[in-house]
């Protein structure tokens, strides 16, 4: 009879993408952010009138400039939050070592808030405090609603997003690192990557392609446009 309920199980159950923004969010963030930062930097100096091999120096600082800044971000905000889950976490430890009672009626409470009859509530909430480890790892799910287990990383978030950014910002160089003058082929290679990037992403988000990769188009295009109009102007002015 096990092995049925198991095999059962097994065909009822489904999996989910990831909807916690885990990965998606600082990859995602990190390549928009270079593509858009740095294509509106170079479409900036090029109005300014400056030569290929300014634009390559300028291209690069900003690479390596926005990929240690994005990363620093990151870094501090994923430990930060961190931290502040793990010092939580302990305060939940310690309540439930110095009042149990108290904890095991709160989880009941929140059980029966879910619909469970109130003797049912408390049966469960008894099984499940029966394992201080168990007990601690319910209440901070239930009560702070993160999985103890499973705390983000910061290194891991800052070196995705160090990787994502310098991916994102080495699209609009290439033309210019392989001897192009104009900033029409930067442009149709953002353009492109702008599109599929944005595509991507919506893809994975279950929204058509058009609507991700336009929407991401018009926000780095009004982006390199401001940008190259200010450089435009800023590079007659001093002309």
């Amino acid at each position: 009879m096990t092995a049925e309920l198991a095999e059962t199980a097994s065909e009822l159950h489904h999996s989910h993408r990831d909807v916690t923004g885990g990965w998606l969010r600082p990859a995602t963030f990190g390549v928009m952010d270079g593509l858009v930062s740095n294509f509106a930097l170079v479409a900036g100096v090029v109005g300014g009138g400056a030569t290929g091999k300014v634009v390559i120096m300028t291209g690069l600082a900003g690479l390596v400039a926005g990929a240690c800044s994005m990363a620093s971000g990151e870094f501090t905000s994923v430990s930060s939050q961190t931290e502040l889950m793990q010092a939580e976490i302990e305060v939940e430890r310690r309540e439930l070592h110095k009042h149990p009672e108290e904890e095991l009626k709160e989880l009941a409470m929140m059980y029966e808030a879910k619909g469970l009859r109130p003797e049912l509530a408390a049966e469960v909430a008894r099984e499940l405090t029966a394992d201080p480890e168990v007990a601690l790892d319910v209440h901070v799910r239930e009560e702070l609603g993160v999985d103890p287990n499973d705390l983000p990383s910061p290194w891991v978030a800052a070196g995705s997003s160090f990787t994502a950014f310098a991916l994102g910002a080495v699209v609009p160089l290439l033309p210019f690192l392989f001897g192009a003058s104009s900033v029409l082929p930067a442009l149709l290679l953002s353009v492109i990557g702008l599109v599929v990037t944005g595509g991507i992403v919506a893809k994975i988000t279950a929204r058509p392609f058009w609507y991700g990769g336009g929407r991401q188009l018009l926000l780095g295009g009004l982006s390199a446009a401001v940008t190259y109009a200010i450089g435009l102007l800023v590079g007659t002015g001093l002309s």
